[in-house]
């Protein structure tokens, strides 16, 4: 399992990777998910959950009393917080925002952005607990590919209102990224192949052109037969001259 450190350092690259393109980015917004239509529920699903803790911690320790005095707190929290809420698509990433009042309101707010790179997007898993379907309540859980993250960096967002058209939004544009990149990688494989085999082409054809118009070597092997053929000749009158002198030498001899 990977160490804080190297997580942290993954973040930091995904946003250097997009922070020169927040600029335009933001213009060019291919999905934008809705949260409004679900804040009721959320509050009431998360009400649901601080009380049914609140009610255990009474049985336990009496920490309880105290969590559900705090509930009209924890109540205009969550509120500030779903309506704060933005998550949108756009090119190459996932973008997510959100501004939450810290426990106490009054010491400020906390601000969160979250850019995650399409090509990193494993699958948008969508999820309903028991609790969260009695409350009409959807979450959505972004996995990352590959082996450098543990799934408990997978981002999770509760409360959105159209869970399953974000998650087909984000599928989509990673699908034709993906062929894409796909389309160009096949065609870079082609043009180099058709590079290769043009340029042995213009080699053995430039090879051809050398040896059928060299004019100068082509004669110079002609003069050199033609001397060698004149020797030749030369040879064999010197071979009958010693022959038709033997033959008189003899004759005259006997």
């Amino acid at each position: 399992m990977e160490s804080n450190d190297e997580v942290g350092e993954i973040d930091r690259l995904e946003r250097g990777l997009l922070i020169d393109r927040i600029s335009y980015e933001e213009e060019a917004v291919i999905y934008t998910a809705s949260f409004k239509e679900t804040e009721d529920n959320f509050v009431k699903y998360q009400t649901a959950r601080w009380v049914l803790y609140s009610l255990l911690l009474i049985l336990a320790w009496g920490i309880g009393l105290i969590m559900l005095i705090y509930l009209p707190l924890r109540r205009y929290i969550l509120r500030k917080d779903i309506r704060s809420r933005k998550l949108y698509v756009t090119h190459n990433a996932i973008v997510y925002k959100v501004t939450r009042p810290v426990p106490f309101p009054c010491f400020g707010d906390l601000k969160k952005e979250k850019y995650i790179l399409l090509p990193s997007v494993a699958d948008i898993v969508v999820e309903q607990g028991y609790l969260q379907s009695l409350c009409g309540v959807y979450s959505i859980r972004i996995e990352n590919v590959g082996v450098r993250r543990s799934p408990s960096d997978d981002l999770q967002i509760q409360g959105i209102a159209d869970a399953l058209d974000f998650r087909k939004a984000v599928l989509t544009r990673l699908a034709n990224l993906r062929s894409k990149a796909f389309s160009r990688q096949a065609s870079a494989v082609d043009d180099s192949s058709n590079l290769r085999i043009g340029d042995s082409r213009a080699a053995s054809m430039s090879r051809s052109r050398s040896i059928r118009h060299d004019p100068v070597s082509h004669s110079g092997d002609l003069a050199v037969l033609q001397k060698l053929e004149e020797v030749g000749s030369s040879v064999k009158r010197v071979q009958n001259l010693i022959e038709e002198h033997h033959l008189q030498t003899s004759e005259n001899a006997a």
